[in-house]
Order: structure tokens, then C-alpha cells, then sequence
């Protein structure tokens, strides 16, 4: 039986076998066990039989042959000979397929592309009622050849150009769209389109606008914006389309869909982009004439945005390459009626049309150089001839945005790359209003009454802008500016916060420009306002501290600014200052250290040594009496100085941080000045203090370094001792430092090896926490601490979590057991990542997954009066816990978490078991849709229930309330519309707290705009 045969009777059934058939062929073809003329002539009665199929499988076992051969084998005479078969049969089946292949060989050349081509061109006239598949494929040898042969396809003209064209009318399928979009725009770039431009036209904007929406899990992947994407290459492929493509994009602008409308002005920016400089002149106002209306009379901002686009794209090709700023010129004119009519409009600045206006004038004004000339001429005399008409304070700022709006112009041209070659006359044509523009928003800024908030912000912002323009101002009137900006943050009443902002904002931009400035003019004006003591109830320092700090962005600046602030600090504690006042120094030290690359900064050494090792001896020496007791000794002062010391240390070498560990407890004194504090008895409460510092400073030691105070291979007594320090003490900021303390060493610095020194702290037969008969609650707390740094690092986590849970259902200790459920995985500034602490990918999973499902089990069983602690505990860790975790459990979960809005007294579980709630409506509503009847109704107590429930809390559940409606059904929320809108209005909407009435009206609105069910 010869392989021809053997294959037809093989194909319809096993494709891969018939494969391997026609391979064999191939191979004898290779090792000349047989010829191409054979194996063509055996072809014979099948290729030329009455059956249009088996012709098509026959030539299909011809092209699967000639896939298989290797690319060389074939000569050229035999690739010709094979290309001539093929397109004489190319309506068969296979042809196609084998004329693919064929086109890929090397020695496939141009005049067998042509020959391809025409047979195509000529025989699928009908290309439209075969099917897609087919039609694909017939596409894809199509664009082979394009990319492949472009050049033997130009030479036929405009025959190649009207088949291709008549070949691919009519298409619908997007696959085969985005292959047809992709060969027509390069004919139409490429080809000589001229005599056909309107054909070529007409032949894809038919398809325009695209609306098209593909199926649900289409497996091409082909959205519409990838269609649109490619007919829009098309229409501005060629200035060519221009008379055919703007009359019918400006017709299609009265579209009532926004899509459309976005389709047309993105295409129109396309095609302004692309086209001629001279073809956009021609139709340049005529687009004006159409886009104004769309920005002028603003329905859709994104549609407003989008024309403003278009006109700016115009522009920029008008500008293409100019040099003069001549009125005749094509750019020229296009301003002339959009400067007339923006002038027109802002006759009336308070009028909602003056402000699109400026828009559109700064839009023009930001494309060049020649532009902003050109605009800035027309413009700005009679922008200020207004402004200094102006009888209100309204029309004054009104008009003050627009110039702000071209000062912005100004600055974007000033960046742009490629500047004209006339710049020295078109840079900076604001040079001959020079004078009245510094002045008109300086006066807007300091002689406007102060209470004209507004107006004096938009001034700030445009002297900002005057200040920021290149070459501009001069150095002493950006000092002016500078002490103006100055004088708004130290002088103005605090109630002018976004004021203050601006002028702050405004000073760390010049900061970036002028330095020498702001050290020269702000710091002596800043620096002077801090007071050398205050009192507690004055805080005017803090307005000024935070402006240094933000102003720190420089080297230079920052610096300077460090040095300042610790002599201030010096000055402050030897007044005799209130605590509040030292923790605000030492928290802007923090910030301006922070945005730092400490390890690298050159003065890192002196920042240990004035600030580590300094302010730390100090606060020390001040407990122990041998200096007097400062500022800088109250417990919350220590925790913002051991945030700062911390942050140093970090940065520190590996040799530097070897002598900081020796000095953790010693704190950089000789026992004959300070004993430390483990191991010993009897410690005043100054003293004991110090133990925050010691905390931060352990914390910043990296892994690696060897701990001198901790006997790694018996850390038993330390563990034992920091354990009964914890538990013994009774000020709440020395045990939280303790307990922190001791969670970090069993955390991070103890081995794997040595870890069961820590369990047995815990469970340890009689001597173990667990076993004790009175659990106190340091005890309790303590428990929790041990119990997170051995979770954090995955060590021994089930046997933690199974000893720590039937602590839930003792009367007793059971509920602060279940609020210590809250700590294990909550985030903490000394057991982080940056503090080197072991934290493992995968414990919030873990946690979840042991805790939960006992605790719903346990929680049913429980007695009545133990209930509410499970809830506590499983609040406490699903707050944690990422909501992919949550989700699989959530038919276990939903109902406890609703049970939790019950509990009383307790606003923080039920502010963190609402936000859970908001997320799983969110991102899996149809979950709570059989509940929704107790989720509303727990929503609308927890929101209105003001006695204990606080504003946080009220203010989550009108969020939560809110999302509700398009969400979950119209048919489920409806019958529950009545009971909320009349809650939140009685309840709600008079709330003392504005944010939550602004919530409420919003919530309120949202269940009110729900659809009723059409009647039958």
C-alpha cells in the first residue's frame, strides 16, 4: 500500500499517525529513496478525483511532506515547480496549508510570492463565506508574505493594493481582524495609496466604532482596545484619509455613548499626530471648531481630558520643526480663534467655562517654545488688565488660576529636550511682564486679608512657579518670596493648615533650587521661633519643627539642620522643659535621619557619638542622680530616644555594633556610675526605665553579631531572669519594654538548638507559667509575648497554640487570655524584619489554620459565660491574617464574626471584625448575601450606638453599610431599604462627628439610588 494511500485512509481518524506517514515520505525523500516527481505522480487519481475531499487530503499529504523535508533539501527549480502546483490548486483543501510552509524556505523567491499572491487574490474573491478557520489561515499566509516578500508585493501596485483590499471586506471575526488591521496599515504607509485612498479609507473605518466584547474565557485573548488599538493605526496611517476621516470623526462627536466619543477623540489625536504638518493646518480649526464644545461645556471630565488631548496633539504637529514665532505662520493661525474665544470666555472668570479656558490656553502654551510665545502675546495682556479690574475677590483668583496654569506651561517648555533654535526669543516671553507678575502675586499672597484662604493659596502656588522658573526671578527676590512663605508658617493662626501646607510645600521645592537660600533665610527664622522651654500646654514649636524636618531634603540642608536641632535640644533639657517638647526634637531628628542613607553618610560616626552614646549616658545619669533628672527621663521620651538610637545603631558597621552589645544594659557607663538592671534587686524606677533604651538598643544589633550578655549554650538564668523582671514590674511602659525584650532574645537570638529553653519557660512541669494556680496578668501577657517569638519563627507553633487556647474557657484569666490572641500576630517596631527578628512567610497561614477551626468548635461547646472570649481571640487573629487565607474558611467564620458585633465593650474587635466584614462583601459578596439580614442589622447598631461604639467604629460601619448596594442583588438588599434609610437618618446623619454624617449621606444615598423591580 504506497503512503498516499495509507494516509487517507489514516487522516480523518488518527492525524498523528497520518503524520508520521507523510514523515515518512519526507525521510525518503531525504535519503533519495524516492523523487518529488514520484511522489508527486502518486498522486495522481486521488488529486485530480471528483471528490473535492480526498483532492484536498491528497494535496494536504503534499504540504505535510514539504513540512517535513529539511529547508535546504529542496532546489529552487523543485520549489518553483511546487509553488505552480499549489496555486493551481489552491481552492482545494491543504494548498494553502503546503503554500505556508513553501513561503518559508529560502529558496522561495519573489516572483513565486507574486504567483502565491495572485492565486490568492484570485481565487477567494468569496473569501467572506468560507469558514474562519480557513479564512485564517488564508490571512496568515497573506501577512507571511508581507513580511517575508513587502518588497515583490509593492512591485505589483495597484493591483496587489485593490485585491488586498476587495479580499478582506466584509471581516468580522476579530482574530482575523487584527491580522487584516495589521496588513492594510502597512499598504497604507507604504504603498502609493493615491488613487485609492478612499477605497482603502472606506475599507476599515467600516468597522469604526469598534464594540466589540469578547466572550468569557476567551482563550485568544483579544479585547477590544486591542482592535481599536489597531484600527486606529490604520485610520492615521495617512494624511491621504484626512478629507474622509475628520468630516466623519466630527459627525460621530454627537454620539449620545461616551465610548464612541472616547474612540473619536482618541483617533482624532492619532491622526494629528501622524498627518502632514500641512494637511492638520488645513482642518485645524475646523477640529477646534468641534472639540471646544466638549471642553467649554464639560459633561464627562475623561471626554474633556481627552478633547483637550486632541487640541494639544494638533498643536504639537503644527509646531513640528518651527523656528519663527511669525503670525502667518500654520501654528499661528490655529491659536488665533482659540486665544479670541479662551479671551472671550474669561471676560466673566467666575463663569464655568473661564476655568476649562485656562486649561485649554496652558494645554497650548506647554507644546513648544513658539507656542508659549504665541499664546503668552495673546493672553496675558488682557489676563492682566482684567486681574487689575477685577472688583472681587472671586473673579481675582479665578483669573490668578489661569496664570498660575501658564506659569506651570512655562516651566513644562523650560524641561522640554529639544528647545527651538529661536529660544533666546521665545523662552521666556513672560520676561516683559516681568515686574507685574511678581508683584500681583506677592500682593495676592501677603496684602490679601488673611481670612481669603483661597485666593492666597492659588498665590502661593504661583509664586512657587515664578520661583521655580529658570533664570526667572532673581536670588533676592526668591529670598523675598522665601521670607514670605517663612512668615506664613511661623505667624499664620493654626486654623490656616492648607495654607501653612502650601507655604511649607513651597519651601522644600525652592530647598531643591536654591539651597543657600533657605539656610541663609529660613533656618535663623525657624530655629528662632523654637523656644529654649515651654510649658505644657503650648505646642507652637511643633508647626515649626515639622517645617524643618520636611525642608530637610538637601545634604546640605539636612545637616546643618541635625547639628541645629541636638544643641537645641541640650538648650531645652537644661531649661527645664515639659516632656513634650524634647520628644518632638528627638521625633524630627528621627525623620530627617530616616530619609537618610545612614550607612553611607559620612557623619554617621558623630551621630553615635553625640546622639547614641551622648543622649543615652545623659538620660541614665539622670536616673541615678549623678545629673539632674531632665525631660529626657520620662518614659515617653525614652521610647522616642530609643527609636532614634535604634535607627543609628542599624546603620552601624559589624565592628561598631560588636562594642554597642557590650554595652546594652552597661548603657556606656562603668558599674561604678550605673549597675545594670537584669540580676539585679531592688532598682528605683529612673533606673528601671532605662530599660527602654536597652530594649531599642538590642534590637538594632544584627543577627551575626555575638551577644556578650547571653550564654547561648545555657541562656536558661537570663531567660528566667528577664522573665521575672517582666513579671514584677508594675509601670506599664518598663514591662512592655521587658516583655519585648524577652520576646526578641527568644526570637531572634536564640539558636534552634537552644529554643527549649523557651518552651519550658511556658509549659515546663510546676516550674512552667502555664502551671501557675493564679495566673496574674503580667503572667498572662508575658505568655503571650514567649508565645509570639516562638510563632513568629515557626518554632514549636501547634504545641504553643494547643496550650494557649484552653485559656479561653477559664472564668478567671479567660478574657485578658483572649485579647493576648490579638498580639501574637500583630506587627511591632522591635520584633520586625528591620530589626533582623525571625519572621517566617507562612505563620499568619499557619496560625490561621490551627487556631480557627478549634476555636469554632470549642466556641459552640462553651459555656455562655466564657463565649464572648473566643470571639475576642478569633478577632484578634483574623485582623491579621490575609484575606486569601480567610476566605476557604469563610462559611466557618461568617457567623462568629457577626456574633462579634454583640460583644459589648468591646470597640476594637468589633472595628476589626467590621473591616474583615468590608472586605469579604467586597471581594466575595455573594458569601454574606444569606446572612444579610443580621449583617445589616449589626451595621446600622454598631454605626448609631455612640455610647460604645466610637467614631472609628461608627464610621467602618457605614463603610461597610455602603458597599453593600451593587454588590449584592437589588432583589436582596430592597426589602431592607426602609429600615436603613429611616436608621440612618434619624440616627446617623446627626452624628457629632463629621466624617460620619458625610459617610451616613453617602451610605444613605447609595441604598436610596437602588432600582425597584420592574412590574410585570
Amino acid at each position: 500500500m504506497s503512503e498516499i494511500r495509507s494516509y487517507l485512509l489514516t487522516v480523518d481518524n488518527d492525524k498523528s499517525s497520518a503524520e508520521d506517514i507523510a514523515h515518512v515520505t519526507a525521510r525518503k525523500l531525504e535519503s533519495k529513496q524516492t523523487t518529488l516527481i514520484e511522489v508527486v505522480q502518486s498522486l495522481g487519481e486521488y488529486i485530480n478525483d471528483e471528490d473535492a475531499t480526498i483532492r484536498a487530503k491528497a494535496v494536504q499529504f503534499l504540504s505535510s511532506v514539504i513540512g517535513a523535508v529539511p529547508s535546504n533539501l529542496l532546489t529552487i527549480q523543485q520549489v518553483q515547480v511546487l509553488c505552480q502546483f499549489l496555486c493551481d490548486r489552491i481552492e482545494d483543501g491543504g494548498a494553502v496549508g503546503g503554500l505556508q510552509k513553501l513561503s518559508s524556505l529560502r529558496r522561495f523567491n519573489r516572483e513565486m510570492a507574486k504567483m502565491t499572491t495572485r492565486a490568492m487574490l484570485e481565487h477567494f474573491q468569496d473569501l467572506q463565506i468560507r469558514p474562519q478557520s480557513q479564512r485564517l489561515q488564508i490571512l496568515e499566509l497573506l501577512n507571511n508574505l508581507m513580511l517575508q516578500h513587502r518588497q515583490a508585493l509593492k512591485e505589483m501596485g495597484d493591483e496587489f493594493i485593490v485585491g488586498v483590499t476587495d479580499l478582506v471586506s466584509g471581516e468580522k471575526d476579530p482574530r482575523n481582524l487584527m491580522i487584516i488591521f495589521s496588513i492594510l496599515k502597512a499598504v497604507m504607509v507604504e504603498w502609493d495609496i493615491s488613487s485609492h485612498a478612499e477605497p482603502m479609507f472606506d475599507s476599515v473605518f467600516c468597522y469604526f466604532p469598534i464594540t466589540f466584547r469578547p466572550p468569557p474565557d476567551d482563550p485568544y485573548g483579544i479585547t477590544a482596545q486591542d482592535l481599536k488599538d489597531r484600527l486606529r493605526d490604520c485610520v492615521a496611517a495617512s494624511s491621504l484619509f484626512a478629507p474622509f476621516a475628520f468630516p466623519q470623526l466630527i459627525d460621530k462627536l454627537d454620539s449620545t455613548s461616551p465610548n464612541v466619543k472616547k474612540d473619536v477623540l482618541q483617533t482624532i489625536t492619532a491622526c494629528a499626530s501622524s498627518y502632514s504638518v500641512s494637511v492638520m493646518s488645513n482642518y485645524s480649526i475646523t477640529l477646534w471648531d468641534a472639540l471646544k464644545f466638549e471642553i467649554l461645556n464639560v459633561q464627562e471630565a475623561d471626554l474633556a481630558e481627552e478633547a483637550l488631548s486632541s487640541l494639544q496633539a494638533i498643536a504639537i504637529r503644527l509646531s513640528h520643526g518651527l523656528t519663527t514665532t511669525d503670525p502667518k505662520t500654520h501654528l499661528a493661525r490655529y491659536f488665533r480663534p482659540i486665544a479670541k474665544e479662551c479671551n472671550e470666555q474669561l471676560q466673566e472668570p467666575q463663569h464655568k467655562q473661564a476655568k476649562p479656558a485656562g486649561q485649554i490656553l496652558s494645554s497650548m502654551a506647554a507644546t513648544s517654545p513658539v507656542a508659549f510665545f504665541l499664546i503668552v502675546k495673546a493672553v496675558v495682556p488682557p489676563l492682566l488688565t482684567l486681574y487689575e479690574a477685577a472688583d472681587s475677590i472671586a473673579k481675582q483668583r479665578a483669573l490668578l488660576e489661569v496664570f498660575v496654569q501658564l506659569f506651570s506651561a512655562a516651566i513644562v517648555v523650560q524641561s522640554l529636550p529639544d528647545l527651538s533654535a529661536s529660544e533666546s526669543h521665545t523662552s521666556q516671553p513672560l520676561d516683559g511682564f516681568h515686574d507685574r507678575l511678581f508683584e500681583l502675586t506677592s500682593q495676592a499672597l501677603m496684602s490679601t486679608s488673611k481670612d481669603e484662604i483661597s485666593l492666597r493659596i492659588v498665590a502661593s502656588k504661583g509664586l512657587l512657579r515664578l520661583c521655580s522658573l529658570r533664570k526667572y526671578l532673581s536670588d533676592a527676590e526668591i529670598g523675598m518670596a522665601v521670607q514670605y512663605f517663612d512668615e506664613i508658617v511661623l505667624d499664620e493662626e493654626h486654623s490656616r493648615d492648607d495654607l501653612k501646607n502650601e507655604a511649607i510645600e513651597a519651601l522644600v521645592q525652592i530647598s531643591k533650587l536654591k539651597p543657600n537660600l533657605i539656610m541663609d533665610i529660613t533656618f535663623p527664622a525657624f530655629m528662632a521661633r523654637l523656644p529654649d522651654s515651654n510649658l505644657p500646654s503650648e505646642t507652637n514649636y511643633l508647626i515649626t519643627l515639622e517645617g524643618l524636618a520636611q525642608l530637610s531634603v538637601e545634604k546640605s540642608i539636612s545637616d546643618t539642620l541635625v547639628r541645629r536641632l541636638i544643641n537645641k535640644l541640650e538648650v531645652v533639657l537644661q531649661a527645664g522643659s515639659s516632656p513634650a517638647y524634647p520628644q518632638a526634637i528627638l521625633s524630627s531628628l528621627t525623620y530627617v535621619l530616616s530619609s537618610k542613607d545612614l550607612p553611607n553618610d559620612p557623619n554617621l560616626s558623630s551621630y553615635h557619638q553625640k546622639i547614641v552614646v551622648g543622649l543615652v549616658t545623659r538620660a541614665v545619669l539622670g536616673s541615678t542622680g549623678e545629673m539632674p533628672e531632665t525631660a529626657l527621663n520620662s518614659p515617653e521620651s525614652l521610647e522616642t530616644l530609643g527609636r532614634l538610637v535604634n535607627l543609628i545603631v542599624r546603620a552601624l558597621s559589624d565592628h561598631k555594633q560588636t562594642s554597642v552589645v557590650d554595652q546594652v544594659y552597661s548603657l556606656f557607663l562603668d558599674e561604678a556610675s550605673f549597675l545594670p538592671i537584669p540580676f539585679r534587686k531592688d532598682a528605683p524606677e529612673p533606673q528601671r526605665r532605662t530599660m527602654i533604651l536597652s530594649t531599642f538598643l538590642a534590637a538594632a544589633i544584627r543577627r551575626e553579631i555575638p551577644i556578650s550578655y547571653l550564654n547561648l549554650d545555657n541562656p536558661s538564668s537570663f531567660l528566667q531572669e528577664l522573665t521575672r523582671l517582666a513579671i514584677t514590674e508594675d509601670v506599664p511602659s518598663i514591662r512592655h519594654a521587658l516583655v519585648r525584650q524577652l520576646a526578641l532574645v527568644v526570637n531572634k537570638n536564640l539558636p534552634s538548638s537552644s529554643v527549649h529553653y523557651a518552651t519550658e519557660l511556658l509549659w515546663a512541669p510546676s516550674t512552667g507559667l502555664l502551671h501557675q494556680q493564679n495566673l496574674l496578668e503580667n503572667t498572662i501577657r508575658t505568655i503571650f509575648w514567649i508565645s509570639k517569638a516562638l510563632i513568629l519563627r515557626l518554632a514549636h507553633t501547634e504545641e504553643v497554640l494547643s496550650h494557649l487556647l484552653p485559656l479561653l474557657s477559664d472564668t478567671d484569666h479567660g478574657l485578658p487570655s483572649a485579647r493576648g490572641f490579638s498580639l501574637l500576630l500583630a506587627p511591632d517596631e522591635i520584633i520586625s524584619k528591620e530589626n533582623g527578628a525571625v519572621i517566617r512567610l507562612l505563620t499568619k497561614q499557619h496560625v490561621f489554620h490551627v487556631c480557627v477551626p478549634r476555636l469554632a468548635s470549642d466556641f459552640r461547646s462553651a459555656d455562655k459565660l466564657v463565649k464572648p472570649n473566643y470571639l475576642i481571640a478569633l478577632s484578634g487573629i483574623i485582623k491579621h491574617v490575609p484575606t486569601s487565607v480567610l476566605m476557604p474558611e469563610i462559611d466557618t467564620l461568617l457567623p462568629l464574626l457577626l456574633q462579634s458585633l454583640d460583644l459589648p465593650d468591646q470597640p476594637d474587635v468589633k472595628a476589626a471584625t467590621i473591616d474583615v466584614l468590608t472586605t469579604i462583601a467586597t471581594e466575595n459578596p455573594s458569601t454574606v448575601e444569606s446572612h444579610i439580614s443580621s449583617l445589616v442589622t449589626r451595621l446600622l447598631a454598631a454605626a448609631s450606638d455612640r455610647k460604645s461604639s466610637p467614631p472609628k467604629t461608627r464610621l467602618a460601619a457605614l463603610q461597610c453599610l455602603r458597599i453593600l448596594p451593587g454588590r449584592i442583588k437589588d432583589s436582596t438588599l430592597l426589602p431592607f431599604r426602609g429600615k436603613v434609610t429611616w436608621a440612618l437618618a434619624k440616627r446617623v446623619l446627626d452624628d457629632p462627628k463629621r466624617a460620619v454624617r458625610r459617610e451616613g449621606i453617602e451610605c444613605r444615598a447609595k441604598w436610596l439610588g437602588m432600582d425597584e423591580p420592574e412590574s410585570e
